[in-house]
């Protein structure tokens, strides 16, 4: 059973930083693309990065320039680092293996809350 663990959430001021990460289970990790979504109150579920077996890398254009992807493949990890953090990014984050059109591939986990907020 895939199963994907987030971490990293909380209330951080307007540009302030986290770091989100990921654990992967029940998945061979390394051979699949891997992503970060986002969902803000009353919106879609929406992707934020991307990032190959390879280490291609791909972003949303309202984060591209302050959020990068990375990915750990011996800890079975993808982590995604949020700099200059603004109130629009306020969502609660989800990771997943991306699939073709950047859909999820399983089913989701429980997701980590960012709130940015003064």
């Amino acid at each position: 059973q895939v199963q994907f663990v987030e971490s990293g959430g909380g209330l951080v001021q307007p540009g302030g930083s986290l770091r989100l990460s990921c654990a992967a289970s029940g998945m061979i990790f390394s051979i699949y693309r891997m992503g970060w979504y986002r969902q803000a109150p009353g919106e879609q579920r929406a992707f934020v990065a991307g990032i190959s077996s390879g280490g291609t890398t791909t972003y949303a254009d309202s984060v591209k320039g302050r959020f990068t992807i990375s990915r750990d493949n011996t800890k079975n990890t993808v982590y995604l680092q949020m700099n200059s953090l603004k109130p629009d990014d306020t969502a609660v984050y989800y990771c997943n293996a991306v699939g073709s059109g950047n859909a999820n591939r399983w089913p989701w986990g429980q997701g980590t809350q960012v709130t940015v907020s003064s």
